[in-house]
């Protein structure tokens, strides 16, 4: 038996190892495997076992590590997906699917000692009086910590341990699972009665599931179409040309489900997931982790606690420590927990058989990976149900445009929630033109008169309010009007934030930072009249401090959230009125539902207007809607006021109205004319070096080289190259070329032939993002 491993180092290729005789009953496809690599010893996973290799004097495993394979074929299959179709090797995709604390070589479960009372005959030893003491607790728990039982007792293990000698109790390890949630008290809930597009929506939904569970063999399901209508008999060439998205109509098993805030989309989940437990299946459940909130879960752990359908509901995200999420990983394995609930990495729990996969808030950008593999997690996700025989539904109050031109063409299937449940109505936003907010002598205040006398009113109604403002820190910069200088990370063309409460200048993409300066630095200069421009979420709650300091007031970002428990913290309070307004970056804006709040303010709506980015408006868009629909979500109709310079911008305009089909009929118009996603693909490369210079002329050259080489891509547009937005960004100076084409799959093949043959300098690195969501 030979094994093809792939190595955990990367080396961007798979090798071959013997298999001695005594492992060949512990070794298996996913299995992990610790081999011989040169002159030393590296873990790997096994991606297949073959009777012959090519080469010979194969050297041989030398350990099968953990009793059962980690990787499933179907998750092994999905990651040589990733790995072709993002450009990347595939020790790099693995690397994604498997969690570093579950693929380390020692066993990662935590032991504790616990006492056990043993079978005993009609009569037992005599025992001292302070040795009956302790009998007596351990025959009233019969099982119990060791810890516990000495805090009980007032004893020490010496003592224990002549019970143990007399054979009345046996001291064993016993593995000690890490939940997060342990210490959370969850009340059951039940179904609750759908409305009629609710119930529409779940029928077929289910009708889905059902059709795939009654043709489970993918080559019995009924065949997809070419846009041309020609039938296709290939199953696997399909699902790499859909998950693609290039020529290809899905079946009818992914679902776009379209509903403005506060529909009820979370209850379609739930009961659609309840459907895939009745069918003896598993779900996961994505949800961006800015979402992903103590009262998310509480929600899902708390319909699947009790009843006919309980089942363990596993977490998976990043605020885990290493030992929770090694232990809920686990859990998925060996099939205890049948829910996952998690972010964007939670799409490769190993759920088997897999039913149901949802993905809430599918616009949101943080499900792309930043690092390589670059993985869009939602187009995952589609690929994944179509392996697999699993319903996708991508949920959301604002689509991404290439979600719902997916539906518009036929490739998903459209869900529509157009109105709240319990005929809430949908928020009353007002547009503040701050053009005219500007004060005699005092320039642009913080708050529109509008916005707080709306506050005022709010807080004398015991009602709350959300404040919002995309940028944490105290101010977005320091200037000296004296001599213009202006303070600057010295790792990226960046200006530094100014943190009140820290006495510092940060810089927030590459975290230097520095004392912050009572004079100008300039030598020459040294004006004690240096000033902070611009603001940010700290100066907002000051502000807020001053006029209203009869209000409590709560801030939610990166900045203030230090804690594990912070989070949960601030929104436990925030529930329980004992905050009246609560100030916040984007951690506020989406997956939170407070009845009382009745006002929303947009602090600084063209903040993500006028950036560099063809996605800027669809951004804007998103943003407004999704911090508009926290407001009046109880009995009380909510308001919100959005604070604009370019208050006559389509997208500021358009969320006004929660007209989100106008604003992509307009939009796809413009993206349509100059060839951009979602009517093309795109992909871009970033080369990165200390000397710009040697950056600019090798772009130069690759450009080059994939005009040359690409040409018989007729319908290939390369743009570029051309110095990223944020030039110089951790002391690397960035340029990039952007390539863009309606066949995805075909460039994903060649690309990478292509960028073999053009070896690099050490001191330049190339990246390629296929589907990027940023071109920052």
């Amino acid at each position: 038996m030979i094994a093809r491993v792939a190595l955990d180092i990367a080396v961007r290729k798979e090798f071959d190892y013997r298999v001695p005789p005594e492992l060949e009953g512990q070794i298996e496809v996913g299995s992990r495997v610790k081999v011989p690599f040169a002159t030393r010893q590296v873990l790997g996973s096994v991606t297949a076992l073959v009777s012959k290799s090519p080469h010979t004097n194969l050297r041989c495993l030398l350990k099968v590590i953990g009793h059962h394979s980690l990787v499933t074929p179907k998750v092994l299959h999905l990651a040589r997906w990733i790995a072709e179709y993002y450009c990347c090797p595939l020790e790099i995709a693995l690397r994604s699917v498997l969690p570093d604390t579950v693929r380390k070589e020692q066993k990662g479960w935590r032991e504790r000692l616990v006492v056990r009372i043993l079978p005993q005959p009609d009569s037992i030893p005599r025992l001292t009086k302070r040795q009956q003491e302790i009998w007596r607790i351990v025959e009233e728990w019969k099982t119990m910590p060791l810890q516990r039982l000495l805090e009980l007792a007032e004893t020490t293990a010496s003592t224990l341990r002549r019970l143990e000698d007399l054979g009345l109790i046996a001291i064993e390890a016993e593995i000690s699972e890490r939940d997060p949630y342990a210490n959370e008290v969850i009340l059951p809930t039940q179904p609750l009665p759908l409305n009629a597009e609710q119930a529409s929506a779940l029928a077929q939904i289910t009708q889905a599931m059902d059709n795939l569970a009654a043709n489970p063999d993918p080559a019995k399901r009924p065949p997809l179409s070419t846009d041309s209508g020609l039938p296709i008999t290939n199953y696997e060439s399909r699902i790499t040309d859909h998950a693609s998205r290039s020529t290809l109509h899905a079946p009818r098993s992914t679902f776009l489900l379209h509903g403005v805030t506060g529909s009820g989309k979370t209850e379609v989940y739930l009961q659609a997931i309840a459907h895939a437990l009745r069918q003896g299946k598993g779900a996961i459940v994505l949800v961006p982790e800015i979402s992903l909130t103590p009262q998310t879960v509480e929600r899902f752990k708390a319909r699947f606690s009790s009843g006919p359908l309980k089942t363990l509901v596993a977490v998976l995200h990043s605020h885990l420590s290493a030992g929770e999420r090694h232990d809920e990983w686990h859990k998925i394995r060996q099939g205890r927990a049948r829910i996952v609930i998690g972010a964007r990495s939670a799409i490769f729990a190993p759920v088997e058989p897999l039913g149901l996969i949802v993905v809430d808030e599918e616009h949101e950008h943080s499900y792309k990976q930043e690092e390589a593999p670059r993985y869009q997690a939602r187009d995952v996700a589609v690929k994944r149900g179509l392996d697999e025989g699993a319903v996708v539904v991508l949920g959301s109050a604002t689509p991404s445009l290439e979600s719902f031109y997916n539906a518009q063409k036929g490739k998903y299937a459209l869900l529509e929630l157009r109105s709240r449940v319990d005929d809430q109505k949908l928020p009353r936003v007002r547009v503040v033109d701050m053009r005219h907010e500007v004060r005699d002598g005092k320039g642009v205040p913080i708050f529109a008169r509008a916005l707080q006398e709306a506050i005022t009113r709010r807080l004398e109604r015991k009602e709350q309010v959300m404040l919002f403002l995309n940028r944490r820190g105290y101010a977005s910069s320091m200037l000296c009007p004296k001599c213009g200088y202006v303070a600057e990370c010295p790792n990226c063309s960046i200006a530094l934030t100014y943190h009140r409460h820290l006495e510092k200048i940060c810089c927030h993409i590459c975290g230097h930072s520095a004392a912050a300066p009572t004079v100008c630095p300039e030598r020459r200069c040294q004006s004690p009249a240096i000033r902070y421009l611009g603001l940010g979420t700290e100066k907002v709650e000051e502000t807020l401090g001053k006029l209203f300091p009869k209000a409590n007031i709560a801030r939610m970002d990166s900045d203030a959230m230090k804690r594990k428990d912070d989070f949960r913290r601030i929104l436990g309070n925030f529930r329980t009125g004992k905050i009246d307004i609560l100030v916040g970056t984007q951690m506020i804006a989406k997956g939170l539902h407070f009845p009382n709040v009745t006002l929303v303010g947009i602090i600084y709506a063209d903040l993500s207007l006028h950036m560099p980015d063809f996605r800027a408006g669809e951004r804007t868009f998103q943003l407004l809607t999704q911090v508009s629909g926290r407001a009046g979500r109880g009995d009380v109709e909510g308001e919100v006021f959005v604070q604009s310079f370019t208050p006559f911008h389509p997208a500021i305009q358009y969320a006004r109205r929660h007209d989100f089909n106008g604003f992509y009929e307009q939009e796809i118009e413009f993206r349509a004319q100059l060839k951009y996603p979602p009517v093309t693909r795109a992909a871009m490369l970033t080369l990165k070096g200390r000397n710009e210079e040697k950056v600019k002329f090798l772009a130069e050259h690759l450009a080059r080289e994939i005009e040359k080489n690409l040409r018989e891509m007729k319908d290939l547009v390369l743009a570029g190259p051309a110095p990223a937005p944020l030039l110089r960004a951790e002391t690397f100076y960035r340029y990039q070329i952007m390539l863009r084409t309606p066949r995805m799959s075909q460039l994903s093949q060649k690309l990478p032939v292509v960028l073999q043959k053009l070896p690099l300098p050490e001191d330049i690195r190339l990246t390629v993002d296929v589907d990027p969501v940023s071109l920052a």
